[in-house]
């Protein structure tokens, strides 16, 4: 695992025992969002326009990108562009994430929203539906196969769906094949670099589920080679944050998406 990840699961072990002492698994059962009926993120990408797209304030790869950007109206303009989903990260000390930015994108639209975020602990499934997501993200990089079967079983008790993110075939391993959402991260967590190529070698390897490809994808990126290998769903975040209009990006992105040979 590279440096930077296992400083991120070192540093939200810490966070999320915090978090339970300041607001325990009681009272987050207690917010209103966690009893609401949930948008199903898997037929929201097949019905749409397969784009998940990203709020996010910074990263530790680019630093600031919009660190005071305001949720609801970029969630907005995303929605209006096309987008089939949302994604929030909700990382604090890596990527600058506000305190009410999933609630306050979870206000503005009706459409699934997916939290972004490093799951290490029972306790953020909780808080994922309490914040008002649809789904959360697992990264099979930083869980072993029973978290991996142990937190999806969590999240669909709590109706709740999962997106399994690999980097490489050998994670692969780790999935219990209930899977129902698999994401490829294009994002080498070494070097930090990028490159669809991650998506496409692994296509072939991921079965019947819904596919999405993550990282990396923008204005140069060949689409067209990523629908051939059958991905459904392209998370899109760095690319639109950084645009000075993150919904025109969107709908710039969707439009090419369109264009495309089935």
């Amino acid at each position: 695992m590279h440096d930077i990840l296992t400083q991120i699961v070192f540093h939200k072990r810490r966070e999320v025992s915090d978090c339970k002492k300041r607001v325990p698994l009681g009272k987050l059962k207690q917010q209103a969002a966690y009893h609401r009926v949930t948008f199903s993120l898997q037929k929201a990408l097949l019905a749409g326009s397969g784009v998940i797209a990203e709020f996010k304030r910074a990263s530790p790869s680019k630093g600031s990108i919009k660190e005071n950007a305001d949720t609801g109206k970029i969630v907005r303009s995303y929605r209006e562009a096309g987008a089939a989903a949302i994604s929030v990260l909700t990382d604090r000390h890596f990527f600058g994430a506000a305190d009410n930015d999933l609630p306050a994108a979870r206000e503005a639209v009706a459409l699934p929203v997916l939290r972004k975020e490093f799951i290490i602990d029972p306790y953020q499934i909780y808080e994922a539906k309490a914040l008002g997501a649809d789904a959360i993200l697992l990264i099979a990089a930083i869980l072993s196969p029973a978290e991996i079967r142990d937190f999806q079983h969590l999240a669909t008790d709590l109706g709740l769906e999962v997106l399994v993110e690999v980097h490489h075939a050998e994670e692969l391993t780790k999935l219990t094949g209930e899977e129902q959402l698999i994401g490829v991260n294009n994002r080498n967590l070494e070097t930090f670099t990028v490159d669809i190529a991650t998506s496409l070698n692994l296509a072939g390897q991921l079965g019947g589920v819904v596919r999405v490809t993550e990282s990396g994808l923008g204005p140069g990126t060949n689409l067209q080679a990523l629908k051939t290998a059958g991905y459904q769903g392209f998370l899109v975040g760095e690319s639109l944050m950084k645009a000075t209009d993150p919904g025109l990006a969107c709908k710039l992105f969707i439009d090419r998406l369109k264009q495309l040979q089935p």
